[in-house]
């Protein structure tokens, strides 16, 4: 019975059920926001955003500095408001792993959600240990305030981000003189960060103010990543190609010079290709950076004054009869030193060397 329980003990302290990452909205891009005010002391620099909503009151900015936006008590603020109370009640209300109280300092904590009934403190370092998980979680829900001693500080090992540690204060938070802190801090009524006391998160207070003596706030770039965008309806998923060639089964009409099945992108590095793409393209479209020259083309070669005399070469429907190929008289500006249109060297109108719209190779001997 006595190991039974030790092994429940054991495992207690150190797995917990996953927390969730709490949805900041329009928040996330804010350094500071306060309810009443936001007041500065010193070189402080943030950044980030810094607002301010309902209240109006912002100073000592200069010599402050905000590398962001400075929002008081217009819409983009009473949005952010608005989601910190969200953010807030759902850092609340998530259910606890495990209860705290007193002091942090020297304690190492896994991810989880960590409550205390009433005010915490920290002393000296508290070590929060991801295992390894990049996307590990942290929520803090503090009964009534949180306060931290001077030179303490919050530190992440084993792929910790600060992207996920929340601080929900039931009333005010203090971090004393050159604490190093981690994570967001949303607190009820007022934020205060003594001399020289920096975050690597953020300073959300809902009702009261923020109030800052020479800090630096350190807004993390927390954006979800992305598998591709979305243009013209066609979603990229990061494939990448080096002048290959994609067999997308382009079906459908191509206005500008017809493709089955094979689309070829010339010179293309670091583009992003799409395929299956179904129905009608007009022209060529290059998604991503490219550098080289794009198929689907078939307009007017200027440079080219007897080609095939087809001088407008969309009008020559049967490319067939137009089998004096050598009548051009310039033949390498209309291929470009060996190109047409963009194309490969030795190709024509994006076909296979060799091949010409579907032509007997001999007309290739020809050009």
């Amino acid at each position: 019975m006595t190991i039974a329980v030790t092994a429940v003990a054991l495992t207690a302290t150190q797995t917990y059920a996953i927390a969730t990452a709490v949805p900041l909205g329009t928040t996330e891009s804010f350094a500071v926001l306060g309810g009443q005010s936001v007041t500065n002391t010193g070189p402080t620099v943030l950044n980030g955003d810094l607002g301010v909503s309902p209240g109006t009151a912002i100073s000592g900015f200069p010599p402050g500095i905000v590398n962001g936006a400075v929002h008081s008590a217009d819409a983009v603020a009473l949005q952010a408001q608005s989601d910190l109370v969200i953010a807030y009640n759902d850092a609340a209300g998530q259910a606890p792993d495990a209860s705290i109280a007193g002091d942090l300092g020297g304690q190492t904590l896994v991810p989880g959600v960590y409550n205390a009934s009433s005010s915490i403190g920290l002393t000296g370092t508290l070590t929060l240990d991801a295992q390894g998980d990049p996307n590990a979680v942290w929520v803090f829900q503090v009964g009534s305030t949180l306060i931290t001693a001077p030179n303490s500080s919050v530190e992440l090992i084993n792929g910790a981000s600060p992207c996920n540690v929340f601080w929900q204060v039931g009333s005010s938070a203090t971090l004393d003189t050159d604490t190093t802190f981690v994570g967001t801090i949303m607190a009820l009524t007022s934020i205060t960060l003594n001399n020289g006391a920096t975050i690597e998160g953020r300073a959300l207070a809902r009702n009261g103010s923020v109030t800052m003596d020479n800090n630096v706030i350190n807004t993390p770039e927390c954006g979800s990543a992305t598998n591709g965008a979305t243009t013209n309806g066609a979603t990229t998923n990061g494939a990448t190609t080096n002048g290959a060639t994609t067999n997308g089964g382009l079906l459908g009409g191509v206005l500008g010079g017809a493709i089955a099945g094979n689309t070829t992108t010339a010179g293309t590095t670091g583009a992003t290709t799409t395929g299956g793409t179904t129905g009608a393209t007009t022209g060529a479209t290059t998604t991503g950076g490219t550098t080289g020259a794009t198929t689907g083309g078939g307009g007017k070669d200027d440079k080219c004054r007897d080609h095939d005399k087809c001088r407008d070469h969309d009008k020559c429907r049967d490319h067939d009869k137009c089998r004096d190929h050598d009548k051009c008289r310039d033949h390498g500006k209309c291929h470009g030193e060996g190109e047409h249109q963009g194309e490969h060297q030795g190709e024509h109108h994006g076909q296979d060397q060799g091949e010409h719209h579907g032509q007997d190779p001999r007309h290739m001997a020809a050009s």
